[in-house]
C-alpha cells in the first residue's frame, strides 16, 4: 500500500520506518504545523513556582519538548511535582531531558485514560499544571477541577494548520495513488480536509482512513468519507501498523 502519514514534521518518522519495514510505501504530510506560543512568560511564571505544584500533566509529545525545555533552561524539576503524561510516546520523550514519568495510562492514550487512574480519584486540594497546546477538549481540566484540585493551565505551543501546496495536493489526491490515510486527531483530520479544497475534497473522501480513535471516526463519517475508517486499538506506532493490516 501507499499509505500517507499526517503526523506533524519531526514526529512521523517512526512511523514511517515500520511502515516500510512492513512492505508499504510511505508518503509524509503534516497536516498540523507546531510554532511556540505567542507568549513565553506565562511559561516562565510557572516554571519560577513549579515546586508549588502536586502534579504537572504534560499531553504531547510537543508539550514535553517546547516545555521541559524551557523550563529546564531555567531551574531544574523539583523532587515533589509528581510528572504525569496521556500517552506513552509523551512519557519515552521525558527521557531526553533525564526526567521519568510517574502517571500515565497503560493501554489507551487519552484524558478519559489518565483520569481513570486511580492516583487522580481524589485530588481534593491539590494544585495541578497543565502543559498543553492552544486549544483542545477541556474534560481533563474540568474533571480535575470537580474532583477538587486547582488547575492551571500553560500554552508551550500553537498548532496550526500548514499552507497547502496545491499542485502536491493534486498529485496526492489523484484516483488510486494513495491507498489509505493515517490520522492521529480530529484537527489533523480537519485541516487535510482544509488543505484538500474545495476541488480536491470528493476524491479525499474516497480514500480509507486510519484514526487512533471513534471522535476522529465520528468526525469522518461527518465530513462524508466513503469508508468506515478502521480504527486503531491506541495512538502508538504498534497499534496504527495492526490497523493498516486491517484496511
Amino acid at each position: 500500500m501507499r499509505v500517507l502519514v499526517t503526523r506533524p514534521a519531526g514526529q512521523a518518522g517512526r512511523l514511517c520506518d515500520r511502515i516500510e519495514a512492513a512492505g508499504h510505501e510511505c508518503v509524509r504530510l503534516p497536516t498540523i504545523e507546531i510554532q511556540p506560543a505567542p507568549d513565553p512568560y506565562r511559561l516562565e511564571a510557572i516554571a519560577d513556582t513549579l515546586e508549588d505544584y502536586d502534579l504537572a500533566v504534560f499531553v504531547s509529545v510537543n508539550a514535553v519538548q517546547m516545555g521541559l525545555e524551557r523550563i529546564l533552561d531555567q531551574r531544574d524539576w523539583p523532587e515533589q511535582t509528581l510528572i504525569a503524561t496521556v500517552g506513552a510516546r509523551s512519557a519515552e520523550a521525558l527521557t531526553a531531558y533525564g526526567l521519568s514519568v510517574d502517571l500515565v495510562p497503560e493501554h489507551q492514550f487519552n484524558s478519559e485514560a489518565l483520569l481513570a487512574l486511580e492516583e487522580l480519584e481524589d485530588m481534593s486540594g491539590r494544585n495541578v499544571v497543565i502543559f498543553r497546546g492552544n486549544g483542545g477538549r477541556e474534560v481533563l481540566r474540568d474533571t480535575l477541577l470537580e474532583r477538587g484540585a486547582d488547575v492551571a493551565y500553560v500554552e508551550v505551543y500553537r498548532r496550526v494548520c500548514p499552507t497547502a501546496d496545491s499542485a502536491r495536493m493534486h498529485q496526492l489526491l489523484q484516483p488510486g495513488y494513495l491507498d489509505c490515510i493515517t490520522i492521529t486527531s480530529n484537527e489533523a483530520l480537519q485541516n487535510l480536509v482544509t488543505m484538500a479544497g474545495s476541488e480536491g475534497q470528493a476524491a479525499l473522501t474516497q480514500i480509507p482512513l486510519v484514526v487512533i480513535g471513534e471522535r476522529q471516526a465520528r468526525l469522518a463519517v461527518r465530513l462524508g468519507f466513503e469508508h468506515a475508517p478502521v480504527v486503531a486499538e491506541h495512538a502508538s506506532d504498534t497499534a496504527i501498523l495492526a490497523a493498516l493490516a486491517r484496511v
